[in-house]
């Protein structure tokens, strides 16, 4: 009996999940994070397709190159710890 090869995985790694008029949901390896555009102005103005081509440069950052705008999991997770707001 011969198997046929797998195909592509339909599974990401990062994906936008929801988007509504106070920000946007994200799911990261299987853990969801809200970034809202409250503390994230610059996504506001974006495009919908801006917003869906998050990259994921490392284990810990998420990357939006045509926004040139990256974004710390720490920071979506404790965000006391990050005071300062995104201009």
């Amino acid at each position: 009996m011969n198997l046929l090869p797998l195909g592509n995985d339909i599974l990401t790694n990062n994906e936008v999940t929801n988007i509504t008029k106070i920000g946007f949901w994200v799911l990261i390896n299987g853990r969801e994070y809200f970034i809202p555009f409250k503390e994230f102005p610059i996504f506001r103005k974006a495009t919908i397709e801006q917003i869906l081509e998050i990259k994921l440069l490392s284990p810990n950052q998420l990357y939006w190159e045509s926004l040139d705008c990256d974004i710390e999991l720490e920071s979506l997770e404790k965000p006391h710890f990050f005071p300062l707001m995104f201009q």
